[in-house]
C-alpha cells in the first residue's frame, strides 16, 4: 500500500460512509452491522488545490491534473484485536502497510445506528483502538528483544539497541505511542522503527465524525477528543460523514454554497485531504502548458533532479537545469512570458530544493 493513510476505528463509526465520500462513488459497501467492510477498500483520491485552477485561467489548458492520495478503509476493529479477535489480525497486516492513521471517531448520539460497545464514548473508542495497537507493537517489540539478547553477547551496538528497546518497551507498557517516544530521533531509534515497523510510530490524525449541530459547535464528545489529541500532538478535523457523502454529485458551486449554508468554509473531507497529504510529507511542484496543468507530488525538501523523476526517471538522469518560477510571481505576472520579462524565471541547479507551488520547466540532455 506504500504512501497510503489509513481509515480505522471501531465497527459503525462512519468509516465506509466518510471512505465513500472521499472516493466520490459508492465503492465501499456501508451498513449497519460489525464487519460490514471485510477486505481493506482502496482509492486514489485527488487533492483540491486551487492553484492549479488559477493557472489553468491564464494557461487555458486542454486538461488539469491533481495531485492524487490513496486512502484504504481497513476493518473494524474489536477488543482483543492484537490476539486475534474478530478480523485482528488482518486489520493489524492491513495498517502496517499505511503511513498514516485516520482514526475516524464517532461524536454524535443515533439511537438508531448500533454503537458496538453499547453507548457513545469517543475516548473509550479511541483507548480501544490504540490499545489495540500498543500490544501489538509490545509484541513485536519482545520478539525483537529476544533477538537483540542473543546478539548482545557479541555486538556492541547490538547492546545499545536493546537498551533502547527495553526503555521503549517500558514506555509502551505504560499505555504510550511509539511516536511520543523521548529518543524518537535518534539513529537507533529510526533503525529499530524501520526492523519493527511499528503501528504506534506511525503519524495519527482523529476525524471527528458529528451530526450536523456539531459542525457548528464542538460539542462535549468532540471537546473530550480534542484533549486527548492535544496530549498526543495529534491532529483532530470535524466532519459529518452523512453530509459530505451528500456533496456527492454536488458541482464545486453547489457544494460551496451548501457549505456556506453550514457555516463552514472548507468539507471536513478536504481538511483530511489537505492534512493527510502534509502527514506524508509530501507537496507538489506544478507544470503549466497549453496540453495540461499538472501537479507533480514530491516529498517535501526534494532536490531538483529529483523532483525532475517525478515526471520521467530520463529527466533526472539527464538533470541540466530548471527554470523556476515562484507560483506567487505567475499568478501576479500573468504567466511565463511576462513573468520571464519581470526577471522572475530562474535557472536552478542540482542543489536546489523545490519549494512547494513552483512552477517548474526542466532542461535535460540524454
Amino acid at each position: 500500500m506504500g504512501l497510503a493513510i489509513g481509515l480505522v476505528g471501531l465497527p459503525n463509526v462512519g468509516k465506509s460512509t466518510t471512505f465513500n465520500a472521499l472516493t466520490k462513488a459508492q465503492n465501499a459497501e456501508a451498513a449497519n452491522y460489525p464487519f460490514c467492510t471485510i477486505e481493506p477498500n482502496k482509492a486514489i483520491v485527488p487533492v483540491p488545490d486551487k492553484r492549479l485552477n488559477a493557472l489553468a485561467k491564464i494557461v487555458n489548458p486542454e486538461k488539469i491534473q491533481y495531485s492524487t492520495l490513496d486512502f484504504v478503509d481497513i476493518a473494524g476493529l474489536v477488543k482483543g484485536a492484537s490476539k486475534g479477535e474478530g478480523l485482528g489480525n488482518k486489520f493489524l497486516s492491513n495498517i502496517r502497510e499505511t503511513e498514516v492513521i485516520l482514526q475516524i471517531v464517532r461524536c454524535f448520539e443515533d439511537d438508531n445506528i448500533v454503537h458496538n460497545e453499547g453507548s457513545i464514548n469517543p475516548l473509550r473508542d479511541v483507548e480501544i483502538i490504540e490499545g489495540e495497537l500498543i500490544l501489538a507493537d509490545i509484541e513485536v517489540l519482545s520478539n525483537r528483544i529476544e533477538r537483540l539478547k542473543k546478539q548482545a553477547k557479541t555486538e556492541k551496538t547490538a547492546k545499545a539497541m536493546l537498551e533502547l528497546a527495553e526503555e521503549l518497551l517500558e514506555f509502551l507498557g505504560e499505555g504510550n505511542l511509539a511516536i511520543n517516544f523521548k529518543n524518537s530521533t535518534s539513529d537507533e531509534y529510526k533503525q529499530l522503527m524501520q526492523e519493527t515497523r511499528l503501528l504506534t510510530n506511525k503519524e495519527i490524525m482523529y476525524g471527528a465524525n458529528v451530526d450536523e449541530d456539531g459542525l457548528l459547535e464542538d460539542n462535549e464528545y468532540v471537546v473530550a477528543l480534542k484533549e486527548h489529541a492535544a496530549k498526543n500532538n495529534c491532529e483532530i478535523i470535524k466532519l459529518c460523514a452523512k453530509i459530505e457523502e451528500e456533496l456527492i454529485g454536488l458541482s464545486e458551486e453547489e457544494a460551496n454554497e451548501f457549505l456556506a449554508d453550514l457555516g463552514v468554509e472548507e468539507s471536513g473531507l478536504e481538511q483530511i485531504i489537505h492534512k493527510g497529504f502534509d502527514k506524508l510529507g509530501l507537496m507538489s511542484y506544478f507544470t503549466a502548458g497549453v496540453k495540461e496543468v499538472r501537479a507533480w507530488t514530491i516529498r517535501k525538501n526534494t532536490p531538483a533532479p529529483k523532483a525532475a523523476a517525478a515526471i520521467h526517471n530520463d529527466f533526472e538522469k539527464g538533470f541540466i537545469r530548471a527554470e523556476v518560477i515562484a507560483y506567487k510571481d505567475f499568478i501576479e505576472l500573468g504567466g511565463e512570458a511576462k513573468a520571464k520579462e519581470a526577471g522572475k524565471m530562474r535557472l536552478e541547479g542540482k542543489e536546489y530544493i523545490v519549494q512547494d507551488g513552483d512552477v517548474m520547466h526542466f532542461r535535460f540532455n540524454l
